[in-house]
């Protein structure tokens, strides 16, 4: 699989990350299997967070018992207090067995008032730079998805140097003319400092709005693989590093055989990818 620069953090992530909020409500059994089928595919990124179920346990149990010492592994917070934050960084430590982080991010900042919150006297952020000083975190990024996500992460990066950013867009996002111009102003400001670019939602089809989910994502995923097969070309086809695989188990191995498959994507194949898609609101949650 392709491998892209992230940033300043100098690694060459694969062009899939494997979101571990896929094995939040696995069993153990399960979760061995997808980490497995991820690392026999040559991914080498990892997404966790504490708020993703049961998934920190579960990939901890693995690396525990199979020491992956070249895998990259990025974490987050969303909680908004520095003591909260701290203990929440330092109990998913313990739950890994690592030592330190390879990239820990500001979780789930959508819009000022989120990025305001991280930043206040006794916020999180401030969490972050203690153990980055502690050498328990090594690079700093920050999360976020819906409408006013890049926006945001351009601002956040205003304010203080961070390694990577992670913001959800696809081709319907992009289609949008404000989110479009804000997602071209944060890929802007990356490439001039260097930020990492990870890529959330990158094979949404459209929101449940009020249906039963028929797979464990927040939104309603593309299936069929020729229509994941254009979202993904569309998403590397964009100035990004990685994307993050999708939070159910049965679309991730259609997102790694895309991706392993990769080819650019014309005007004609971005057409039907939007007529199959049932976009009709901003998405939630910030899984893949």
């Amino acid at each position: 699989m392709e491998t892209r620069r992230l940033g300043k953090t100098g690694h060459e992530s694969t062009v899939v990350t494997f979101g571990a909020f896929a094995i939040g409500g696995a069993s153990q059994d399960e979760a061995d299997r997808a980490i497995e089928f991820a690392l026999g595919h040559g991914i080498n990124h990892v997404d966790v967070a504490p708020s993703y179920g049961e998934a920190e346990l579960r990939l901890g149990s693995y690396l525990k018992r199979h020491p992956q010492p070249d895998l990259f592994i990025g974490c987050k917070t969303n909680e908004r207090s520095r003591a909260k934050a701290s203990e929440e960084l330092h109990r998913t430590l313990d739950r890994l067995g690592r030592e330190r982080f390879d990239l820990f991010q500001l979780h789930a900042v959508c819009d000022m008032d989120d990025l305001e919150d991280c930043f206040a006297p006794d916020g999180s952020m401030e969490a972050i730079l203690a153990a980055r000083d502690e050498g328990l975190v090594t690079h700093i990024g920050i999360t976020g998805h819906g409408l006013a996500s890049p926006a945001t992460h351009a601002e956040a990066l205003r304010r203080f140097d961070f390694s990577t950013v992670m913001t959800s867009c696809n081709l319907l996002l992009h289609s949008m003319p404000d989110f479009r111009r804000d997602w071209e102003d944060l890929v802007s400001l990356c490439r001039v400092r260097d930020v990492g670019i990870h890529v959330l939602k990158a094979t949404a089809k459209a929101p449940w709005a009020g249906r039963t989910p028929t797979h464990t994502t927040w939104y309603e995923p593309f299936t069929e693989q020729a229509d994941i097969d254009r979202a993904v070309a569309w998403a590397l086809a964009q100035p990004v590093t990685t994307l993050c695989s999708s939070g159910d188990l049965s679309v991730m191995p259609k997102i790694v055989e895309s991706a392993e498959r990769y080819r650019e994507v014309d005007s004609e194949a971005q057409a039907a990818l939007a007529g199959a898609s049932g976009y009709s609101n901003i998405f939630v949650g910030d899984d893949a």
